[in-house]
């Protein structure tokens, strides 16, 4: 394998004509290129020459790379110069293999890659092979595909799962889950959105652990999301956890992520893609067990529920609300009437017209979820 692995950093050196190393988790050094033709003239600094020479780094060092997020990172980045330290700028190729982190390519390159271009089919060559280097590191490190079902059993609230997890993907790696409720089953070959995502099908949701770039913000997750749920039945929803530093509180980003997605079938202001973090009220309704009993009356007639949701949503405005139902205003009025006679409510009290809204809100919902710990066995996506 180490024949394999020096291969791969020669490359990945050529590709980006920078001199190239590769290290472990732990800055352990595994290869590194000769600085051929390809890459002559370009200075080395104290780092690489300590590395190269120790076959590892200080803790010092380390503690300075890893401070620019590269322990969950999941696409190039860059980590700039310390002429005081004698450190050069580098391009920071994270190797990891289904999510899980294996190391590092790191190289020299002077600031000549643009780690923001897309299109450069070199950048997308030597990511590639660091891909491929992840893999060859994940063979030899017993439980490197085990994530999917650690997840599962994460997810049940199992701390040492929980814990594993957050080894495999990187100390203090930014993460978020996702909740993928499918209107129908999975196509084949179908795989959870995001470069290091986990994804594992548990009942009737589909769980996914996915590592952010570097930041603690859940929003780029959305769009993922968005574009995973187009290669899935339509009706499918999904929701988004608020983003978290490592794995120890999964089981409430599952929370999260699931009432997301049950918002996100009934609210179409949010749909198809709902985030724990913009559900304003929704987060209050989401977590009741379902409507207050004393509206049973007023819920078994679709029109009157439906005519108090959409006035409530409008604030109460007859001629917002009248325009929405497209009904006239006296009609409104008349409704308005049987609501509150059939509840016994005064809907010009604040605290009336919210116990009505939670509970239509309630209704539309419809019954929670499902505990994940008794669903049934899930059966592992692997991206």
């Amino acid at each position: 394998m180490r024949d394999d692995l020096q291969d791969l950093v020669d490359e990945v050196s050529r590709l980006l004509g920078a001199p190239a190393t590769l290290e472990d988790p732990d800055f352990t050094l595994l290869a590194f290129c000769a600085q051929g033709e390809d890459t002559a003239g370009t200075a080395l600094d104290a780092v690489r020459t300590r590395s190269i020479l120790t076959r590892g780094s200080p803790e010092a060092t380390r503690r300075w790379f890893t401070d620019f997020g590269i322990a969950g990172a999941t696409a190039p980045l860059r980590t700039p110069a310390d002429p005081v330290a004698g450190i050069l700028t580098r391009l920071c190729l994270p190797v990891r293999h289904h999510g899980r982190l294996h190391g590092w390519l790191w190289l020299l390159d002077e600031g000549r890659t643009d780690t923001t271009d897309a299109e450069s089919p070199a950048l997308a060559a030597a990511m590639a092979l660091a891909a491929r280097a992840g893999a060859l590191l994940a063979a030899t490190r017993p439980g490197a595909d085990d994530l999917p079902a650690t997840l599962r059993t994460a997810l049940t609230g199992d701390a040492p799962a929980a814990a594993a997890l957050g080894v495999a993907l990187g100390p203090d790696t930014p993460v978020t889950v996702v909740a993928l409720r499918p209107a129908g089953p999975l196509p084949s070959g179908w795989a959870p959105p995001g470069a290091g995502a986990v994804g594992v099908v548990t009942g009737r949701w589909v769980a996914v652990l996915l590592p952010l770039p570097g930041t603690a913000d859940a929003r780029p997750a959305g769009a993922l999301t968005a574009a995973a749920l187009r290669d899935l039945p339509a009706g499918s929803t999904a929701g988004v956890a608020t983003a978290r530093l490592g794995c120890s509180a999964l089981t409430v980003q599952w929370q999260e992520a699931r009432d997301a997605a049950r918002v996100a079938a009934v609210e179409p202001r949010l749909a198809p893609v709902a985030s724990w973090s913009e559900l304003g009220a929704w987060r209050q309704v989401v977590r009741l067990d379902g409507p207050d009993p004393a509206f049973a009356v007023l819920l078994a007639d679709p029109v009157l529920s439906r005519t108090a949701d959409v006035w409530l949503d409008a604030a109460a405005s007859p001629q917002r609300a009248a325009a929405l139902l497209t009904v006239h205003r006296q009609t409104l009025y008349y409704r308005l009437g049987r609501i509150a006679e059939l509840t016994g409510l005064d809907l010009a009290d604040g605290a009336d017209r919210l116990a009505l809204h939670l509970a239509v809100r309630a209704a539309r919902l419809g019954a929670p979820a499902a505990d994940p710990a008794r669903a049934d066995r899930p059966t592992p996506v692997v991206p």
